[in-house]
Formats: C-alpha cells, sequence, structure tokens
C-alpha cells in the first residue's frame, strides 16, 4: 500500500548577516505551521519553497515531484511549482469584484499545460477538477456565495483575506503557502477567518506551510509544528508532542500547558456541559453547541492542574482523573516545580511549589489524581 507522500526541504540559503539551513521531512498533510520569532528565517523558508530565492540550493520534493535538487541542476520557476502563496495582505484588484478576482488567472491553457504532469496530487482540489469546479469548491468550503459582486472596498478585513484563500484554492494547489495571512487583521477579524482556515485543513485536506509567530494561531491550527530560530530548525514534530515535552514549554508560551485532541461525546442539557473524550479519560467542558462526535482541540494550562495523593472529595472541581507523575521538572523560579502527569497515554502538566512537592513526597511512578479547575476549547 502506498503511504502518505512527504515534503522534503533540505535547503541553504546565503546571505550577508543571515544563513538559512535546514534538513526537513514533513507530513505532506494537514497545517505545518513555522513558529519562531521576527527574523528567524520564516518566510525565507516560504520563498525558497516557492522558487522566488534563486539563489537557495538544496531540495524540494512533493512526494514524486523534484522542484528543485541542485545536484540534479533541477530548479523549477514558481509558476511550474504545484503551490499557491498567500501574502499578509490580501493584493486584491480593486476595480475586480469578488468574482472577478477569483476567476482572475484561471486560465484553462495555463493550468492544465503548465502543470499538466503535476494533475494527480495531494488534496481534494487537485484531483482533476476543471478550473470551474475547482472555483465552486473554493466558494462553497470559504462561505464566498454572499460576497460574489462587491468590490474589495466594500469588504472587511477577513472577508479580503478569504477570498485570496479562495484565488489561491481555484488554483488547485498540491500545497499551500501561508506567510502570516492575519498579521495585517485586527483580534475580531482574526477571530472571524480562523474557523475558515480549520474548515479547509479539515475538509479539502490540502497541505499547508503556515508562518505565523502568534501562539494563538500555532495552538489552534497546526497539526506538526516546527520551531525555527535564527535560520536553523530547533524542533520539528506533531504539535502535541512538542507540548509534552518540558524543554520544549518556554518556546511555545509564557505558560506551560497540554494540547489534547478529543472528541464530544455526551451531553449535560441542564448544566450546559458537555462531554471531551480522549485516550486517557474524558473532561467536562462548556457546551460549545456543535454536534456530538465534532473533534475539538482542548488547552490546559499547567496552572490550572492541582495534585491529590487520594481521591478529593466534596469538592467543586468537575474534572478530576487517576493520574501517573512520569517526570519532575524545575520551574523558572526554585520556589516552583513542573510535574509531568500520564493520562493513561495522554501527558498532562500541574505546576506546583517546591513545598507541595515535598509535603506529598511525589516522585516519578507515584500514582495520584489530577485536578483540573479550567479546560479551553481552542479549536
Amino acid at each position: 500500500m502506498k503511504g502518505p507522500e512527504r515534503l522534503e526541504l533540505a535547503l541553504s540559503l546565503r546571505r550577508e548577516g543571515f544563513d538559512l539551513e535546514l534538513d526537513l521531512t514533513l507530513p505532506a498533510m494537514g497545517i505545518t505551521v513555522i513558529f519562531g520569532p521576527s527574523g528567524c528565517g520564516k518566510t525565507s523558508l516560504l520563498r525558497c519553497v516557492a522558487g522566488l530565492e534563486r539563489h537557495s540550493t538544496g531540495r524540494i520534493a512533493l512526494g514524486a515531484s523534484v522542484m528543485q535538487d541542485s545536484q540534479h541542476a533541477i530548479h523549477w520557476p514558481t509558476w511550474q511549482r504545484p503551490l499557491a502563496y498567500v501574502f499578509q495582505e490580501a493584493s486584491l484588484f480593486e476595480h475586480l469584484d469578488v468574482m472577478g478576482n477569483l476567476r482572475f488567472g484561471l486560465n484553462p491553457k495555463r493550468l492544465h499545460n503548465k502543470r499538466s504532469p503535476l494533475a494527480k496530487g495531494v488534496g481534494e482540489l487537485s484531483q482533476a477538477l476543471s478550473p470551474k469546479a475547482a472555483l465552486e469548491q473554493a466558494i462553497e468550503v470559504l462561505g464566498l456565495g454572499a460576497l460574489m459582486k462587491r468590490h474589495p472596498q466594500q469588504l472587511s478585513g477577513g472577508e479580503r483575506q478569504r477570498v485570496a484563500i479562495g484565488r489561491a484554492l481555484a488554483t488547485q494547489p498540491r500545497l499551500m503557502l501561508l506567510d502570516e495571512p492575519l498579521a495585517s487583521l485586527d483580534s475580531a477579524r482574526q477571530q472571524e477567518i480562523l474557523p475558515w482556515l480549520e474548515k479547509l485543513r479539515d475538509t479539502l485536506h490540502v497541505p499547508m506551510l503556515y508562518v505565523t509567530h502568534a501562539q494563538s494561531e500555532m495552538t489552534r491550527l497546526a497539526n506538526t509544528l516546527v520551531l525555527m530560530e535564527q535560520g536553523r530548525v530547533r524542533a520539528a514534530a506533531p504539535i502535541q508532542e512538542m507540548f509534552a515535552h518540558a524543554s520544549w514549554q518556554a518556546e511555545l508560551g509564557d505558560e506551560p500547558s497540554a494540547l489534547i485532541d478529543a472528541q464530544l461525546h455526551e451531553r449535560d442539557e441542564p448544566w450546559g456541559l458537555v462531554s471531551a473524550r480522549f485516550e486517557g479519560g474524558a473532561f467536562w467542558i462548556r457546551d460549545p453547541e456543535l454536534a456530538l462526535g465534532s473533534r475539538v482541540r482542548l488547552r490546559v494550562m499547567a496552572r490550572d492542574v492541582s495534585i491529590a495523593c487520594s481521591p478529593p472529595e466534596r469538592t467543586s472541581i468537575q474534572n478530576i482523573l487517576p493520574a501517573r507523575v512520569s517526570a519532575i521538572h524545575p520551574d523558572h523560579h526554585p520556589s516552583q516545580r513542573l510535574v509531568r502527569l500520564e493520562l493513561q497515554g495522554t501527558p498532562l502538566w500541574a505546576k506546583v511549589t517546591t513545598r507541595a512537592l515535598n509535603a506529598l513526597a511525589l516522585e516519578v511512578g507515584q500514582a495520584v489524581w489530577a485536578q483540573i479547575k479550567s479546560v479551553a476549547l481552542v479549536s
């Protein structure tokens, strides 16, 4: 059986005062978030993948399609690469309405002749759809139907970016590159467009490389996380694995936390709660009014988890689960310790004082009870 396609990125780019050097193999599925501070090389990485950096050397391959291989003098121009690029600014044509912007560049001869060797690729959008069908699919998935006759100046920032993403999707890419697409939007518009990005990820299955330095976007969207610093890759792994390691917690946010993918299972309608099941247990959370069976992503902050050595009684905390101590790490201050708990395979973090750790005589391997005061729904 043929395995899933992979994206190979072995790149070197030399500039005055800055070098990009990386060797990555990524799953060609879901959203891979390229995360790190400004100036660490995130956008340079996307530009290399897009073929916009002519001085980059190395190898870029998506499955069997080798777009660049310096050893064999292969370097496809940008227009021939089976990808679409979405920038920070939507860059729509002001004199065209939404439909005109979406149709721009959809020349059937260009799409089928220049990209014909790549017609069968990753994602539903690339399965030999006609340009018209691909455009209709993009309109439906991104909810653009009501905007067709509007001009860009009549759109909100979030709507403009949805149109820009729709225009990119209509070209039937096998890979999408998104360079901080929410950076120019205010918080309200960011919250408006994030659900559409989730729908795009979960419905069309077109793999994406998504650049951001915003933790909220990273925790909500990423399937795979690439952590960059000064032109180098510090770590790359599924996002839950990254959050499961104490050594990366300081890089991923201000507060240690765990990310857990779960499925809505049971409603307690009188109290407005729903059970979210995951490997290792279930949490009661505030009902988000999604259908039972829906997949959700939960975030549990270490500061919201306490530890008991015996089953707590008569407590207001609703989520109390059996756990086992799997590791104990120092925190930023000697008065604090970071305790990793295992809920039958699902990691959880608890931040406790060193005095409490000593009073409870906690040690690795000990069976305890985890008391979770708060669970946040991030996706």
